[in-house]
């Protein structure tokens, strides 16, 4: 074999390897919402004295590392519980680049149950899921908005220029949930109430439910913000008779606004948060991995338009982290 014949044959059985490298280099990362910077999160708790109110509310705050400002997410807890409820969600929405602002709402917070004994806790908790206590939350929002916006601004305040409040987020579970809907644009029976924050972008709502009286088309027809709605097919509550059935009345009424909703086959009320009923720990973490992956996509779509990110809700992506028992919708807005 001459010279110059063997060398032909290095270059026609490299070049298919040589070609192949220069792809891989060139192929571009897949979108993966659970992918999280081996970076540290800084956990700091504050009060948000409210004096024309005489209230104070308690914050956690999960910062990212980077000390760019970075979007925000408010999270409003359950019916008794507190800002330390499901880290997860704020360790790992804060590793993917937000800073996330856990609320505390005082009057519904675990204070109504941890003073009292046992047999009396469900009634002091019905109790507290009171119309005064929806007002209440609802008017904490706006003033959290305003308390973390002078924080931002104050250069001595360890919050100072780490956040962009032009995108920010509202989420939470259950009756903060029901907070969420308020700040999204729920409507409530006779017009009398309303607690559309305008400084929301997009909302997420963990086991919603539509009003007590009057009807969903009314209430949820005007909210024009993108939202994601999670709950499952156990999704019951024992305090304001919620059913699972009940809790699909939200989504099909949001006409104007681009949603999408998960049922997991099987949730509980429980399963979004990090406890049972009896303080116990929650196993099942397959339905965490789920929510942690459309809400971080849902997050990366609508509040840093991340056009990988909306793909993925729209394409096969989303129905990789689900069993082919949960259902997965989009109005297509």
């Amino acid at each position: 074999m001459s010279g110059r014949v063997h060398i032909r044959m290095i270059r026609l059985l490299t070049a298919p390897i040589l070609a192949a490298t220069v792809m891989a280099a060139e192929e571009p990362k897949r979108y993966d919402p659970l992918k999280v910077p081996e970076t540290a999160v800084t956990s700091l708790t504050f009060e948000a004295r409210d004096a024309g109110r005489d209230r104070t509310l308690p914050l956690r705050v999960y910062l990212p590392e980077s000390a760019k400002p970075a979007p925000v997410v408010l999270f409003s807890h359950g019916l008794g519980g507190s800002r330390d409820n499901n880290p997860y969600l704020g360790e790992h929405w804060a590793r993917r680049g937000y800073v996330v602002v856990f609320v505390q709402h005082p009057g519904s917070d675990e204070s109504v149950w941890k003073s009292q004994p046992s047999l009396k806790r469900m009634g002091a908790m019905k109790d507290a899921a009171s119309l005064e206590n929806v007002i209440a939350r609802g008017k904490d929002i706006p003033f959290v908005i305003t308390t973390l916006t002078a924080w931002n601004r104050q250069e001595n305040h360890p919050l100072h220029g780490r956040l962009n409040l032009e995108k920010t987020g509202m989420s939470g579970h259950s009756f903060g949930a029901n907070t969420t809907q308020g700040a999204a644009g729920q409507k409530f029976p006779g017009g009398r109430l309303s607690f559309a924050v305008p400084e929301i972008d997009a909302a997420v709502m963990m086991s919603p439910g539509p009003p007590a009286i009057g009807d969903p088309a009314k209430a949820f027809g005007d909210i024009r913000i993108p939202c994601l709605l999670l709950t499952g097919t156990r999704d019951d509550s024992p305090i304001g008779n919620q059913t699972p059935e009940n809790r699909l009345k939200v989504f099909p009424h949001l006409q104007r606004a681009p949603a999408w909703q998960v049922v997991f086959d099987g949730a509980t009320h429980m399963d979004f948060g990090q406890r049972t009923l009896r303080g116990g720990e929650i196993k099942n973490t397959r339905y965490h991995k789920a929510i942690l992956a459309l809400t971080t996509a849902f997050w990366d779509a609508t509040l840093k338009g991340d056009a990988e990110a909306t793909a993925w809700l729209k394409g096969a992506g989303a129905h990789s982290v689900l069993d082919p028992k949960d259902l997965w919708q989009t109005n297509g807005k």
